[in-house]
């Protein structure tokens, strides 16, 4: 017996296909086998997603961009600190704007303690600014001196020690001289020492930068 195949006269193409939502799905064929003489059950599926599916809403789109924003910002932000900290002075800040002395121990320098143990004529390292080491001068009187003295040689950047014998700082790296205010007597050093003012705020001795003419040369400061 020859089989064949037909379409049931009492079923469309859009009866046999439909969409979830009732709406008739495109591109399809509707198929009925006969075999036997028997009429098979045609399905139908869906092969197309509705747009709202595959398409994400505003609302996630936003939160995807706020977390992109955020794993980007927070290692930026922890890069930046380091260069930001690299510009702040080292030491306490005085109020006026001032870094604190501090002494060998890493301690704040206290004028009336430290002027109990340097005689007149002392001359002793301390931090200063930008954590440079400074002389802090005791004047003859006994009362410290209004600048300190930056240790740096301008030559090649040697620390400068104090000659008490020789009322000089001389350097041991090429033999630059200082008289006792800093100020160059002999090279190969072509400037004198730096100077810094040193005031006193709440009993500690404070570093302030010298931005006026220097009083030993009458020039302005080359360090400013």
């Amino acid at each position: 017996m020859a089989s064949s195949t037909a379409l049931s006269p009492a079923i469309t193409p859009s009866q046999l296909c439909s969409g979830k939502n009732g709406m008739n799905s495109t591109s399809h064929v509707a198929l009925a086998k006969c075999v036997n003489n028997k009429r098979m059950k045609v399905s139908c599926m869906a092969t197309s997603v509705p747009a709202d599916d595959r398409v994400p809403d505003m609302g996630k789109r936003q939160l995807m961009n706020l977390l992109l924003l955020g794993a980007i910002s927070l290692p930026s932000g922890g890069m930046l600190l380091p260069y930001t900290y690299f510009f702040v002075p080292p030491g306490g800040r005085g109020a006026g704007g001032g870094t604190v002395a501090k002494d060998a121990l890493g301690n704040d320098v206290i004028a009336e303690v430290w002027l109990q143990n340097h005689g007149p004529g002392d001359r002793t390292l301390t931090q200063g600014l930008k954590g440079d080491p400074t002389y802090l001068v005791v004047e003859n009187d006994r009362t410290l001196a209004t600048y300190g003295i930056n240790a740096v040689c301008t030559h090649l950047g040697c620390v400068v020690p104090w000659n008490a014998a020789e009322n000089k700082f001389i350097c041991p790296c090429h033999g630059s001289q200082y008289n006792n205010q800093g100020r160059v007597v002999r090279g190969p050093a072509p400037l004198s020492l730096a100077l810094a003012h040193a005031d006193i705020d709440d009993g500690k001795v404070v570093f302030v930068p010298w931005v006026e003419t220097d009083f030993r040369t009458g020039e302005n400061p080359w360090w400013a």
